[in-house]
């Protein structure tokens, strides 16, 4: 019964956290340089706190794609990751995230082979990808049952 557990069957934030963790071991993500001067979208004040910043948008991003089950392209993801942005007195209205390091992330999943490009547009997600997700769902699943 192990086997069958997918990332849908796990918390999202433990599963988020538990896949940043194994991309920011691996190495194989490339970060860019200006990762750590960048805000997430135009709507924030701020850049984020965490320094791992990039390996979480990253999980969550592949986790996306996972659950969506069809392709997603950096647009749909922008619209999913934006939040309100504040304007005052004036009433608040949704901004999209920043779409340069969605694209750097989608890039750099696709050269570790989780995601590939979709005929229709957008990218998806791999057989090797769905298996390597699926491998930290069950591990997480397992710290779960142990706590």
């Amino acid at each position: 019964m192990v086997g069958s557990i997918t990332v849908k069957d796990v918390s999202a934030q433990e599963f988020i956290k538990a896949y940043a963790a194994h991309l920011k071991r691996s190495g194989k993500l490339n970060v860019p340089e200006w990762t750590e001067y960048a805000k997430t979208g135009s709507f924030k004040e701020l850049g984020p706190y965490d320094q791992d910043w990039f390996y979480v948008r990253a999980a969550a991003v592949a986790r996306h794609i996972y659950v969506r089950g069809r392709s997603v392209g950096v647009g749909a993801l922008a619209k999913r990751m934006g939040d309100a942005k504040r304007r005052g007195t004036r009433p608040n209205h949704h901004a999209d995230a920043s779409t340069n390091s969605l694209r750097k992330i989608i890039q750099g999943l696709e050269k570790l082979g989780i995601l590939e490009k979709h005929t229709d547009g957008g990218r998806k997600i791999t057989a090797a990808g769905h298996r390597d997700l699926d491998r930290i769902s069950v591990q997480v699943a397992k710290a779960q049952a142990s706590a």
